[in-house]
C-alpha cells in the first residue's frame, strides 16, 4: 500500500473519515492495517466540525488524513496550523486549490500534503504530487506522477501519446485497475481498452473521460473533463 507518495508506518494513526461506500475508505483502512498503523474513527459529527475535527486530530495523536478537496478548501483556512502538525495530509476528488494548500503550509509544520488523483476504476489512487510553497509561483496545483505499479498515458486521438503542454485524456493502466464495470459488458467494453504500451500480455489501461497536460518537470496537471460530467461535493 505504501506506493512512494505517504509511507506508513506503525507509529501511524489513520483518521477514518468517509462513507465506506466511497473509495478512498479502501486507503483509510488497508493502509494502516497492512502496515500495522493504528486506525481512529472519526464520527460525521465531529468531522464536519473543524473546531471538534482539530481537538480529536490533536488528542488521539492523528498522523495521516484524507480530505476531499471540497472539505480542505474549507477547512485550511480555519484550522490551518492543526492540519500542518499532520504528518501526511492527503486530497483529493476534485481540483485543489493552491490558497488552500497554502493556507496549510505557511504555518511551517511538518505536514506533506499530497494532491493525488485517481477514479475509482483505478483503487482511488493513480497519480501523486507532494506540494511544497513553491506552488505559490504555479498557475494550477499539478497531480503529479504515477504512483509505483502505475501507468498513466496522456493520449489523443487513435492513442496517440501527446507533446509536452498539449492537452490529451487520461488512460491508466497498471495494478490497481480494475476488470471492469459489474453486468455492464458494453460499458466495460468501451472503457477498459487493451494497453498497447505495456509490456505484458493481456494488460489493460482505463479510459478516464479526464483531461491532463504533462509540465515541462514530467509532472500532470488536470484540465477538466471531456464530458458533461459534474461533480458536487466530491
Amino acid at each position: 500500500v505504501n506506493n512512494g507518495f505517504a509511507e506508513i508506518s506503525p507509529d501511524d494513526r489513520m483518521a477514518f473519515t468517509t462513507n465506506p461506500a466511497f473509495d478512498p475508505s479502501t486507503y483509510q483502512v488497508w493502509a494502516p492495517l497492512l502496515h500495522g498503523a493504528g486506525i481512529v474513527i472519526i464520527s460525521t459529527g465531529t468531522f464536519l466540525d473543524p473546531a471538534a475535527l482539530a481537538e480529536a486530530l490533536t488528542r488521539y495523536q492523528v498522523t495521516c488524513m484524507y480530505m476531499t478537496h471540497g472539505v480542505l478548501h474549507h477547512y485550511a483556512f480555519i484550522i490551518g496550523n492543526t492540519l500542518s502538525k499532520l504528518k501526511y495530509l492527503l486530497g483529493g476528488a476534485e481540483q485543489g486549490w493552491i490558497e488552500a494548500y497554502m493556507a496549510v503550509l505557511e504555518h511551517g509544520g511538518r505536514v506533506q500534503m499530497v494532491n493525488r488523483y485517481g477514479p475509482t476504476e483505478s483503487t482511488v489512487s493513480a497519480t501523486a504530487y507532494t506540494a511544497t510553497s513553491t506552488i505559490s509561483q504555479l498557475e494550477r496545483l499539478p497531480i503529479g506522477r504515477p504512483i509505483s505499479n502505475t501507468r498513466v498515458y496522456i493520449l489523443g486521438k487513435h492513442l496517440v501519446p501527446v507533446p509536452v503542454g498539449v492537452v490529451g485524456e487520461i488512460y491508466i493502466g497498471g495494478a490497481g485497475v480494475a476488470h471492469g464495470y459489474l453486468n455492464r459488458p458494453e460499458l466495460t467494453a468501451e472503457r477498459f481498452l487493451p494497453d498497447p504500451f505495456a509490456k505484458a500480455q493481456g494488460a489493460r489501461m482505463y479510459k478516464t473521460g479526464d483531461l491532463a497536460r504533462y509540465l515541462p518537470d514530467g509532472n500532470l496537471v488536470f484540465m477538466g473533463r471531456n464530458d458533461d460530467q459534474v461533480k458536487i461535493r466530491g
